[in-house]
């Protein structure tokens, strides 16, 4: 972990904002008060550990994480040209218009957590028309990476400002807990380029079959990968220069959103392998902004126990899932909840009559 933080160099920030430290005070008052509950002191294991995180997160020693609110960035890749995934990049735009309709994994699962659902097209490569879509295209596309850069600075930068933007407008409305998914055929060789040029690892340790490859475009995905990296070299230590050169729209969307939730004191359920990999680049920016992440789950995709051993968390559960969208976030978020109602609705010994410990 030390040699993450050491090839970090200070950025100057692309927004004015500022990350608060965690309430270390509270979570203390935390623990104290959850050894007063009617159980075995630790007998609730990471649940406990979540109610005293989501505490310090807070600043509140009753944690409240609902309602949640998830929002989705969807965007385009040009590497999709060279043949690195399972399904056509028309693809994109056909299942934003499913989420609109409601039809997807995460609408059901959203539901299902009574959560505020957003879309936002922060760089599909077709125009898209739907009363719920949030248009915030910084452009078609991103451009092919293996012969150009896939955005400009400005063009990176300007996609962290939307997403900041509008996760702040959804922390207005009254959220208490950000789930960031993503829909962009192509992004996991985008996650898993930004994630070699992050960690410096072997990128064949990191590349996994995506949305279905079988194992010959596996090693066809790995070699544009290791190509591209080696013609653009992203500076490992400068985040815009990753999303520049080898980044996604949707990625750093889920990034820029990510800083406005901490920034805000709002705990973050992160997905999946591309969640992840947007959260080591908000992690680049603002190393801080960990601080408020909550790894919901390990992909079954290489790279994601790279990625998760990175950000220094440990993921919630493991169902051997690989759908993205924020799916994986939304299903283990009843944890959370869990967590803050223990506090909330748990007797202790005293007012339940209950004898505690010799």
């Amino acid at each position: 972990m030390k040699e993450f933080h050491l090839r970090r160099k200070k950025m100057t920030k692309f927004t004015n904002y500022s990350i608060p430290a965690l309430d270390k005070d509270t979570g203390h008052q935390v623990n104290e008060y959850m050894n007063t509950l009617t159980k075995p002191p630790g007998s609730l294991g990471r649940l406990e550990e979540l109610a005293r995180n989501l505490a310090e997160m807070t600043s509140n020693p009753f944690p409240i994480v609902t309602p949640p609110g998830v929002i989705v960035f969807a965007a385009d890749h040009g590497i999709t040209d060279e043949g690195v995934s399972a399904f056509p990049q028309e693809v994109t735009g056909q299942m934003v218009k499913n989420f609109l309709t409601g039809g997807a994994a995460i609408n059901v699962f959203s539901k299902q957590i009574s959560a505020q659902f957003e879309i936002v097209d922060i760089g599909v490569a077709t125009d898209i028309e739907g009363e719920a879509l949030i248009s915030k295209k910084v452009r078609y596309g991103t451009g092919n990476f293996s012969k150009e850069n896939a955005m400009t600075r400005d063009e990176a930068k300007k996609a962290l400002e939307v997403g900041f933007t509008e996760a702040e407008k959804l922390i207005q409305k009254g959220v208490k807990c950000l789930i960031l998914g993503e829909m962009g055929i192509g992004n996991t060789t985008t996650s898993s380029a930004i994630l070699a040029a992050i960690s410096g690892k072997d990128i064949q340790s990191l590349v996994g079959f995506g949305t279905g490859i079988p194992q010959e475009k596996i090693i066809h995905k790995q070699q544009v990968i290791e190509e591209a990296l080696k013609a653009r070299k992203p500076d490992p230590t400068d985040p815009i220069d990753i999303l520049s050169k080898v980044g996604g729209l949707e990625i750093a969307g889920m990034a820029g959103a990510m800083l406005a939730a901490a920034s805000n004191r709002i705990p973050i359920l992160v997905d999946g392998f591309i969640c992840t990999v947007a959260a080591l680049v908000a992690k680049l920016i603002s190393p801080d902004a960990a601080n408020y992440m909550i790894v919901s789950h390990r992909s079954v995709e290489p790279g994601h126990l790279t990625a998760i051993k990175l950000l220094e968390k440990e993921p919630l559960i493991d169902l051997r899932l690989r759908l993205g969208e924020g799916s994986g976030a939304a299903v283990a978020f009843p944890l959370l909840e869990s967590a803050t109602l223990m506090l909330k609705e748990m007797a202790t010994f005293t007012s339940a009559g209950v004898s505690d410990k010799a």
